[in-house]
């Protein structure tokens, strides 16, 4: 299993998002310290989760970072988040007009 599948698959499972995007970046870092040939030491995760509402922005990177620690750990040198709790559909609406 890759690092890309391990992380959306816990974070599937702790989460239940709306939205996720695993993104693997590490090409753009070949060169940079972290860089391991292979690829999968460079991420951007991209994620919308009800589970997330009330948490600060520290709070929420927080978590995500717990939930993927192992991999953190392992091979994964960068993450990059965006992560937040879906906008209110008030919200939603006037974005698309």
């Amino acid at each position: 299993m890759t690092m890309k599948q391990r992380m959306e698959q816990k974070l599937q499972a702790e989460f239940a998002p709306q939205l996720l995007e695993i993104i693997d970046e590490s090409e753009q870092h070949r060169g940079h310290g972290g860089y391991r040939e292979g690829g999968e030491t460079h991420f951007r995760i991209v994620m919308r989760s009800d589970r997330l509402v009330g948490m600060s922005r520290v709070a929420r990177q927080r978590a995500v970072m717990a939930c993927v620690k192992a991999e953190l750990e392992e091979r994964v040198h960068a993450l990059a988040l965006d992560v937040s709790a879906p906008a209110p559909a008030a919200e939603q609406g006037e974005q698309a007009g």
